[in-house]
């Protein structure tokens, strides 16, 4: 009976000391209200402690404002099709965003770009962006670069961030404004192959044929 009596004790103990740990080696989250998310005032670390996207997205929506862009809006927090952001660059294009605020570990998935992308349309834009603190997935990069999506990473944002921080509004809208990777240079590149097979599963194939 003792034994089982220490076993439990020491469990306990060692369940402790993982919390401990996880709670000393994790972001800590801090709430910040609408009044202090300055984009002056705002860098890289204050992005990670964010306590969730929203306010990420009002950090972006305050920057673009002060970057002086035309026609800049936050859309609503639901039913926005996937896009957070609205403005028109200095060509008069009219862009779309997606904001992602993931700690440095989790990259930005696919999904990011299908949403986007596909909204583009119905926010009358003809150019999309997503904007993340951390990185991107190589199938995310992928559609992206078929797709013209522009993707702006965590070394993106800092570098954003380190311009307008200088006063370098223009050098800020270069990197917002890059043509994006491109991955095919037009649709011909497309529409010229005959019938063209992409990821097709054999395995599928074999077994109708074996029917």
């Amino acid at each position: 009976m003792i034994y089982v009596f220490l076993a439990i004790i020491l469990a306990a103990v060692i369940a402790g000391i993982v919390i401990y740990k996880k709670k000393n080696t994790s972001v800590e989250t801090v709430s910040f209200a609408d009044q202090d998310l300055d984009p002056l005032h705002i860098d890289i670390t204050q992005i990670d402690q964010m306590a969730d996207g929203s306010e990420f997205e009002m950090y972006l929506y305050r920057l673009f404002l002060a970057l002086r862009y035309e026609g800049v809006y936050k859309t609503v927090g639901s039913g926005d099709f996937g896009v957070d952001l609205v403005f028109t660059d200095r060509e008069g294009v009219r862009t779309v965003i997606q904001a992602k605020r993931y700690s440095v570990e989790n990259p930005v998935g696919i999904s990011a770009v299908q949403e986007v992308y596909s909204a583009m349309r119905y926010y009358k834009a003809k150019k999309s962006i997503v904007i993340a603190s951390s990185s991107f997935t190589a199938s995310c990069e992928t559609l992206a670069g078929v797709n013209h999506v522009k993707l702006l990473d965590r070394s993106d944002l800092i570098e954003i961030i380190r311009l307008f921080k200088e006063g370098n509004h223009e050098k800020v809208k270069d990197v917002i404004e890059a043509e994006p990777r491109m991955i095919l240079d037009s649709w011909t590149e497309y529409t010229n192959q005959i019938n063209p097979e992409i990821k097709k599963d054999k395995k599928a194939e074999k077994i109708v044929q074996n029917l």
